[in-house]
């Protein structure tokens, strides 16, 4: 690495290069149900690490029995991130390879994780991640909604009023939209969703996604609102949700073939500050914000 990448903090990770002195974190993905989604090198890098940092070990322990594997694990869960890490980071530095797993699925998606990542990736640590188990893309794609692109959010915030909140400001998203819900709050987020989105917006729930009792509901928001409300919901759910294909314009949207001087004018008068609109129109454009003042104020170039 020359000084020029060390200066602004480019790294370069060779993830199995024999020159390497410090062990791996492996991020294992583990199946969300059905244990036959367990991969033959998701095993075998289990049973080949130094230690299992698992989010709940006795939840893992029954996969470790299922697959014979006699690895042995230590907790990291959310309570416990900051007293972890440190341990962590010193058995990897010492040449201890580490496998991560979260309860079900893959690390660091709406599950513990991205703490320790950041923290190998501040000490130059390798971080390997392996394929696996994902809810939410395998929800997406057989959802029948457009699989691409798409917005993936995880869970909402527990709070209504906090769900508008965050709603509101994905309404005018044209991607198709994730997310995550647990059973005894689906019929309130969904009802969520109606408020800020309407009724027609297209959605499809993925139930028990894997397992024995996997199902698919699909329809409109009103549709399947209404059908929460009265049936019994049970079990863990993914929601897709389809992009909005008429998003409301905006000031940028309507000025944009304006001349600079005026553009930046008009998103004055529409309520923002200069040097927002400035940055705005200058992004917009593709130009430096300095050449936009200089035209906005009459500046002449040197």
């Amino acid at each position: 690495m020359n000084d020029n990448q060390e200066e602004f903090g480019m790294q370069r990770q060779s993830s199995f290069s024999k020159e390497t002195t410090t062990g791996a974190l492996y991020l294992v993905p583990t199946p969300i149900g059905n244990l036959g989604d367990m991969t033959y090198r998701s095993v075998a890098v289990l049973k080949e690490v130094a230690v299992i940092a698992a989010e709940d070990t006795r939840n893992t322990q029954k996969l470790l029995n299922h697959f014979e594997i006699e690895t042995p694990q230590i907790s990291f869960h959310e309570h416990n991130t900051q007293e972890r890490i440190p341990q962590l980071i010193a058995r990897l530095q010492s040449g201890d390879s580490i496998a991560q797993v979260s309860d079900a699925g893959t690390p660091s998606i709406s599950d513990p994780g991205k703490e320790l990542v950041a923290a190998c990736v501040e000490q130059h640590l390798p971080v390997v991640p392996l394929p696996g188990a994902n809810a939410g893309i395998s929800a997406l794609i057989a959802s029948g909604i457009a699989p691409q692109p798409f917005y993936f959010y995880g869970f909402l915030d527990r709070k209504p009023s906090r769900q508008k909140e965050a709603l509101a400001k994905l309404v005018d998203r044209p991607e198709t939209l994730i997310f995550y819900e647990a059973p005894h709050r689906l019929a309130k987020t969904l009802q969520s969703l109606v408020s800020v989105f309407g009724e027609s917006r297209r959605v499809v729930l993925g139930r028990e996604l894997t397992k024995k009792h996997e199902e698919f509901i699909r329809g409109t928001l009103g549709e399947v609102s209404q059908w929460a409300k009265t049936d019994q919901v049970r079990g863990e759910f993914v929601m897709i949700v389809s992009g909005n294909d008429h998003p409301e314009t905006t000031p940028d949207d309507n000025f944009s073939q304006l001349p600079l001087e005026q553009h930046v004018q008009a998103l004055i008068d529409a309520g923002q500050k200069p040097t927002e609109a400035i940055k705005n129109v200058a992004h917009l454009h593709g130009l430096k914000k300095q050449e936009v003042y200089q035209i906005f104020h009459h500046i002449e170039k040197d």
